[in-house]
Protein backbone atom coordinates (compact mmCIF):
# COMPACT_ATOMS: atom_id res chain seq x y z
CA UNK A 1 0.00 0.00 0.00
CA UNK A 2 2.83 2.41 0.79
CA UNK A 3 4.08 2.15 -2.79
CA UNK A 4 0.99 4.06 -3.92
CA UNK A 5 2.36 7.17 -2.22
CA UNK A 6 5.44 7.07 -4.45
CA UNK A 7 3.30 8.14 -7.44
CA UNK A 8 4.15 11.58 -8.96
CA UNK A 9 0.67 12.82 -8.02
CA UNK A 10 1.51 12.87 -4.33
CA UNK A 11 4.72 14.81 -4.91
CA UNK A 12 2.83 17.52 -6.79
CA UNK A 13 0.07 17.42 -4.19
CA UNK A 14 2.58 18.29 -1.46
CA UNK A 15 4.28 20.96 -3.61
CA UNK A 16 1.02 22.72 -4.47
CA UNK A 17 -0.33 22.49 -0.92
CA UNK A 18 2.90 23.93 0.56
CA UNK A 19 3.25 26.79 -1.94
CA UNK A 20 -0.43 27.74 -1.66
CA UNK A 21 -0.10 27.77 2.13
CA UNK A 22 2.91 30.12 2.04
CA UNK A 23 1.28 32.44 -0.47
CA UNK A 24 -1.94 32.40 1.53
CA UNK A 25 -0.14 33.42 4.72
CA UNK A 26 1.63 36.24 2.85
CA UNK A 27 -1.68 37.54 1.44
CA UNK A 28 -3.26 37.34 4.87
CA UNK A 29 -0.46 39.47 6.33
CA UNK A 30 -0.92 42.02 3.57
CA UNK A 31 -4.67 42.12 4.19
CA UNK A 32 -4.17 42.86 7.87
CA UNK A 33 -2.12 46.02 7.33
CA UNK A 34 -3.62 49.12 8.99
CA UNK A 35 -2.58 52.70 8.91
CA UNK A 36 -0.73 54.12 11.85
CA UNK A 37 -2.67 56.32 14.23
CA UNK A 38 -1.93 60.01 14.09
CA UNK A 39 -0.73 61.70 17.28
CA UNK A 40 -3.73 62.10 19.60
CA UNK A 41 -5.99 59.94 17.45
CA UNK A 42 -7.82 57.14 19.28
CA UNK A 43 -8.03 53.60 18.00
CA UNK A 44 -11.34 52.52 16.51
CA UNK A 45 -13.43 50.41 18.83
CA UNK A 46 -14.62 47.11 17.35
CA UNK A 47 -18.07 45.71 17.97
CA UNK A 48 -16.91 43.39 20.74
CA UNK A 49 -17.30 43.88 24.48
CA UNK A 50 -16.81 41.55 27.45
CA UNK A 51 -17.42 41.81 31.16
CA UNK A 52 -18.98 45.24 30.83
CA UNK A 53 -15.86 47.29 30.14
CA UNK A 54 -13.43 45.00 28.28
CA UNK A 55 -13.40 46.17 24.64
CA UNK A 56 -11.45 45.27 21.51
CA UNK A 57 -9.63 48.06 19.68
CA UNK A 58 -8.40 48.09 16.11
CA UNK A 59 -4.76 48.71 16.99
CA UNK A 60 -2.19 47.76 14.30
CA UNK A 61 0.30 44.95 15.03
CA UNK A 62 3.71 46.12 16.25
CA UNK A 63 6.07 46.53 13.30
CA UNK A 64 8.66 44.15 14.77
CA UNK A 65 5.98 41.46 14.99
CA UNK A 66 4.97 41.92 11.36
CA UNK A 67 8.62 41.83 10.28
CA UNK A 68 9.12 38.62 12.23
CA UNK A 69 6.27 36.99 10.28
CA UNK A 70 7.81 38.07 6.98
CA UNK A 71 11.23 36.78 8.05
CA UNK A 72 9.76 33.33 8.79
CA UNK A 73 7.99 33.28 5.42
CA UNK A 74 11.13 34.26 3.53
CA UNK A 75 13.21 31.75 5.50
CA UNK A 76 10.70 29.00 4.65
CA UNK A 77 10.81 29.83 0.94
CA UNK A 78 14.63 29.89 0.86
CA UNK A 79 14.84 26.65 2.84
CA UNK A 80 12.49 24.87 0.44
CA UNK A 81 14.60 26.02 -2.50
CA UNK A 82 17.88 24.82 -0.98
CA UNK A 83 16.80 21.67 0.87
CA UNK A 84 14.32 18.83 0.22
CA UNK A 85 10.81 19.57 1.40
CA UNK A 86 8.70 20.13 -1.69
CA UNK A 87 7.57 16.64 -2.65
CA UNK A 88 10.30 14.78 -4.50
CA UNK A 89 12.32 17.96 -5.22
CA UNK A 90 15.82 17.33 -3.81
CA UNK A 91 16.74 20.96 -3.28
CA UNK A 92 19.41 23.06 -4.95
CA UNK A 93 22.10 21.80 -2.53
CA UNK A 94 21.12 18.15 -3.12
CA UNK A 95 21.37 17.60 0.65
CA UNK A 96 20.28 14.28 2.16
CA UNK A 97 20.32 12.92 5.69
CA UNK A 98 22.06 9.79 4.36
CA UNK A 99 24.82 11.92 2.86
CA UNK A 100 25.22 13.84 6.11
CA UNK A 101 25.41 10.57 8.03
CA UNK A 102 28.06 9.21 5.66
CA UNK A 103 30.13 12.38 6.11
CA UNK A 104 29.97 12.06 9.89
CA UNK A 105 30.93 8.39 9.69
CA UNK A 106 33.91 9.16 7.46
CA UNK A 107 35.01 11.93 9.80
CA UNK A 108 34.72 9.58 12.79
CA UNK A 109 36.65 6.86 10.97
CA UNK A 110 39.47 9.24 10.14
CA UNK A 111 39.72 10.16 13.82
CA UNK A 112 39.17 6.82 15.56
CA UNK A 113 40.23 4.09 13.13
CA UNK A 114 43.96 4.62 13.80
CA UNK A 115 43.24 4.12 17.52
CA UNK A 116 41.44 0.82 16.92
CA UNK A 117 43.78 -0.38 14.17
CA UNK A 118 46.89 -0.25 16.36
CA UNK A 119 45.90 -3.61 17.85
CA UNK A 120 45.06 -5.40 14.60
CA UNK A 121 48.55 -6.83 14.14
CA UNK A 122 48.56 -8.42 17.60
CA UNK A 123 47.07 -11.81 18.54
CA UNK A 124 43.82 -11.67 20.48
CA UNK A 125 45.50 -13.11 23.57
CA UNK A 126 48.11 -10.34 23.51
CA UNK A 127 45.49 -7.66 23.04
CA UNK A 128 43.58 -9.05 26.03
CA UNK A 129 46.64 -8.43 28.20
CA UNK A 130 46.69 -4.69 27.36
CA UNK A 131 44.91 -2.45 29.88
CA UNK A 132 44.20 0.15 27.19
CA UNK A 133 42.72 -2.48 24.87
CA UNK A 134 40.59 -3.92 27.68
CA UNK A 135 39.15 -0.49 28.45
CA UNK A 136 38.35 0.05 24.78
CA UNK A 137 36.86 -3.43 24.49
CA UNK A 138 34.72 -2.90 27.56
CA UNK A 139 33.26 0.32 26.15
CA UNK A 140 32.49 -1.46 22.89
CA UNK A 141 30.93 -4.36 24.80
CA UNK A 142 28.71 -2.05 26.86
CA UNK A 143 27.58 -0.31 23.68
CA UNK A 144 26.93 -3.28 21.41
CA UNK A 145 26.67 -6.45 23.54
CA UNK A 146 25.42 -5.63 27.04
CA UNK A 147 21.78 -5.45 25.93
CA UNK A 148 21.75 -9.25 25.61
CA UNK A 149 24.70 -10.51 27.65
CA UNK A 150 24.41 -7.99 30.50
CA UNK A 151 26.86 -5.29 31.52
CA UNK A 152 28.81 -7.88 33.53
CA UNK A 153 28.68 -10.38 30.61
CA UNK A 154 27.03 -12.94 32.91
CA UNK A 155 24.18 -13.40 30.44
CA UNK A 156 20.55 -14.21 31.17
CA UNK A 157 17.98 -16.85 30.23
CA UNK A 158 18.59 -17.58 26.56
CA UNK A 159 21.76 -15.45 26.44
CA UNK A 160 25.07 -17.18 27.23
CA UNK A 161 27.26 -16.33 30.18
CA UNK A 162 30.59 -15.15 28.73
CA UNK A 163 32.51 -15.31 32.00
CA UNK A 164 32.46 -19.06 32.55
CA UNK A 165 34.18 -21.80 30.57
CA UNK A 166 31.05 -23.26 29.00
CA UNK A 167 30.95 -22.46 25.27
CA UNK A 168 28.43 -23.62 22.69
CA UNK A 169 30.76 -23.10 19.71
CA UNK A 170 34.15 -23.01 21.40
CA UNK A 171 35.89 -20.50 23.61
CA UNK A 172 39.26 -20.05 21.90
CA UNK A 173 40.08 -16.56 20.64
CA UNK A 174 39.50 -17.16 16.94
CA UNK A 175 36.17 -18.91 17.51
CA UNK A 176 34.95 -16.05 19.70
CA UNK A 177 36.04 -13.61 17.02
CA UNK A 178 34.17 -15.61 14.36
CA UNK A 179 31.04 -15.68 16.54
CA UNK A 180 31.05 -11.89 16.91
CA UNK A 181 31.89 -11.19 13.30
CA UNK A 182 29.60 -13.67 11.55
CA UNK A 183 26.93 -14.27 14.17
CA UNK A 184 25.44 -17.61 15.19
CA UNK A 185 22.12 -19.21 14.33
CA UNK A 186 21.19 -22.18 16.48
CA UNK A 187 18.03 -24.25 16.34
CA UNK A 188 16.79 -27.24 18.29
CA UNK A 189 13.81 -28.88 16.55
CA UNK A 190 10.59 -29.45 18.47
CA UNK A 191 10.23 -33.12 19.39
CA UNK A 192 6.98 -32.98 21.31
CA UNK A 193 4.93 -34.51 18.51
CA UNK A 194 7.43 -37.35 18.02
CA UNK A 195 7.94 -38.20 21.69
CA UNK A 196 4.60 -37.36 23.24
CA UNK A 197 4.18 -36.06 26.83
CA UNK A 198 5.44 -39.24 28.47
CA UNK A 199 8.44 -39.57 26.14
CA UNK A 200 9.41 -35.93 26.65
CA UNK A 201 9.37 -36.40 30.41
CA UNK A 202 11.41 -39.57 30.17
CA UNK A 203 14.04 -37.87 27.99
CA UNK A 204 14.10 -34.85 30.31
CA UNK A 205 14.87 -37.10 33.28
CA UNK A 206 17.57 -38.90 31.34
CA UNK A 207 19.12 -35.53 30.47
CA UNK A 208 19.04 -34.58 34.14
CA UNK A 209 20.79 -37.82 35.00
CA UNK A 210 23.66 -36.98 32.65
CA UNK A 211 24.73 -34.11 34.90
CA UNK A 212 23.95 -35.84 38.18
CA UNK A 213 20.94 -33.58 38.84
CA UNK A 214 17.88 -34.74 40.72
CA UNK A 215 15.85 -37.08 38.52
CA UNK A 216 13.55 -40.08 38.48
CA UNK A 217 15.70 -43.13 37.84
CA UNK A 218 12.88 -45.14 36.27
CA UNK A 219 11.93 -42.38 33.87
CA UNK A 220 15.60 -41.80 33.03
CA UNK A 221 16.10 -45.47 32.16
CA UNK A 222 13.10 -45.33 29.83
CA UNK A 223 14.35 -42.09 28.32
CA UNK A 224 17.83 -43.32 27.41
CA UNK A 225 16.85 -45.18 24.21
CA UNK A 226 14.63 -42.27 23.20
CA UNK A 227 17.57 -39.91 23.70
CA UNK A 228 19.86 -42.11 21.62
CA UNK A 229 17.30 -42.26 18.81
CA UNK A 230 16.29 -38.58 18.74
CA UNK A 231 18.98 -36.46 20.43
CA UNK A 232 22.36 -38.18 20.19
CA UNK A 233 22.98 -37.03 16.60
CA UNK A 234 23.53 -33.49 17.88
CA UNK A 235 24.28 -33.90 21.59
CA UNK A 236 26.40 -37.03 21.06
CA UNK A 237 25.59 -40.44 22.63
CA UNK A 238 27.25 -39.43 25.90
CA UNK A 239 25.52 -36.02 25.95
CA UNK A 240 28.73 -33.99 25.78
CA UNK A 241 27.45 -31.93 22.86
CA UNK A 242 28.95 -30.88 19.57
CA UNK A 243 30.62 -27.48 19.30
CA UNK A 244 30.57 -27.53 15.51
CA UNK A 245 26.77 -27.42 15.63
CA UNK A 246 26.39 -25.36 18.78
CA UNK A 247 24.73 -28.33 20.51
CA UNK A 248 25.11 -27.86 24.29
CA UNK A 249 26.96 -30.16 26.61
CA UNK A 250 24.26 -31.81 28.74
CA UNK A 251 26.63 -33.42 31.23
CA UNK A 252 27.52 -30.23 33.07
CA UNK A 253 25.12 -28.11 35.10
CA UNK A 254 25.21 -25.05 32.87
CA UNK A 255 21.80 -24.36 31.35
CA UNK A 256 20.96 -21.66 28.85
CA UNK A 257 17.18 -21.82 29.37
CA UNK A 258 17.00 -23.43 32.81
CA UNK A 259 17.82 -26.86 34.22
CA UNK A 260 14.55 -27.88 35.84
CA UNK A 261 12.49 -30.78 34.52
CA UNK A 262 9.85 -28.35 33.29
CA UNK A 263 12.35 -26.14 31.45
CA UNK A 264 14.00 -29.14 29.78
CA UNK A 265 10.62 -30.58 28.79
CA UNK A 266 9.66 -27.22 27.28
CA UNK A 267 12.84 -27.25 25.20
CA UNK A 268 12.16 -30.82 24.05
CA UNK A 269 8.50 -30.20 23.24
CA UNK A 270 8.75 -26.76 21.61
CA UNK A 271 12.37 -26.63 20.46
CA UNK A 272 14.65 -23.61 20.77
CA UNK A 273 15.75 -20.98 18.29
CA UNK A 274 18.73 -18.79 19.11
CA UNK A 275 20.23 -16.08 16.96
CA UNK A 276 23.21 -13.83 17.51
CA UNK A 277 23.39 -11.14 14.82
CA UNK A 278 26.59 -10.72 12.81
CA UNK A 279 28.50 -7.56 13.76
CA UNK A 280 31.25 -7.41 11.14
CA UNK A 281 29.49 -5.06 8.74
CA UNK A 282 28.43 -2.70 11.52
CA UNK A 283 31.69 -2.64 13.50
CA UNK A 284 34.53 -3.61 11.16
CA UNK A 285 37.53 -5.84 11.75
CA UNK A 286 39.36 -3.64 14.25
CA UNK A 287 36.46 -3.31 16.70
CA UNK A 288 35.65 -7.01 16.34
CA UNK A 289 39.27 -7.78 17.22
CA UNK A 290 39.05 -5.66 20.39
CA UNK A 291 35.70 -7.14 21.37
CA UNK A 292 36.99 -10.68 20.93
CA UNK A 293 39.99 -9.87 23.11
CA UNK A 294 37.77 -8.39 25.82
CA UNK A 295 35.39 -11.38 25.84
CA UNK A 296 38.26 -13.86 25.76
CA UNK A 297 39.86 -12.07 28.70
CA UNK A 298 36.75 -12.15 30.91
CA UNK A 299 37.98 -15.39 32.44
CA UNK A 300 36.31 -18.08 30.39
CA UNK A 301 38.42 -17.89 27.25
CA UNK A 302 40.17 -21.07 26.22
CA UNK A 303 43.56 -21.60 24.67
CA UNK A 304 43.70 -22.11 20.94
CA UNK A 305 43.28 -25.75 19.92
CA UNK A 306 46.56 -27.55 19.42
CA UNK A 307 47.56 -27.88 15.77
CA UNK A 308 47.14 -31.32 14.28
CA UNK A 309 50.42 -33.21 13.85
CA UNK A 310 51.74 -33.03 10.32
CA UNK A 311 51.42 -36.18 8.30
CA UNK A 312 54.64 -38.11 7.94
CA UNK A 313 56.34 -37.52 4.64
CA UNK A 314 56.19 -40.45 2.27
CA UNK A 315 59.45 -42.32 1.99
CA UNK A 316 61.22 -41.62 -1.32
CA UNK A 317 61.15 -44.42 -3.85
CA UNK A 318 64.26 -46.55 -3.86
CA UNK A 319 66.62 -45.84 -6.69
CA UNK A 320 67.17 -49.61 -6.96
CA UNK A 321 63.50 -50.47 -7.45
CA UNK A 322 62.94 -52.91 -10.29
CA UNK A 323 62.04 -51.40 -13.62
CA UNK A 324 58.87 -53.50 -13.71
CA UNK A 325 57.43 -51.27 -10.91
CA UNK A 326 57.40 -48.29 -13.28
CA UNK A 327 55.53 -50.21 -15.99
CA UNK A 328 51.85 -49.21 -16.37
CA UNK A 329 49.40 -51.89 -15.30
CA UNK A 330 47.66 -51.79 -18.66
CA UNK A 331 49.31 -51.11 -21.96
Amino acid sequence: MMQEFDAPFWSWYIIVLTVVSLVGVALFLLSQRTRRLAPGEKAQQMEHKWDGDLVELNNPLPSWWVKLFWITLIFSAVYLVLYPGLGSFKGALNWTSFGEYDKEIEKAKAKYDPIFNQFMGQPVEQVAASAEARDMGQRLFLTYCAQCHGSDAAGATGFPNLTDKDWLYGGDAETIKASIANGRAGMMPALGAALGPDGARQVANYVLSLSGSNHDAGLAAAGKPLFEANCAACHMPDGTGMAAMGAPNLTDKTWLYGGSEGAIMEAINKGRVGNMPAQLQALGDAKIHLLAAYVWGLGGGMAAPAPEPAAEAAAPASEEAPAAAETPAAQ
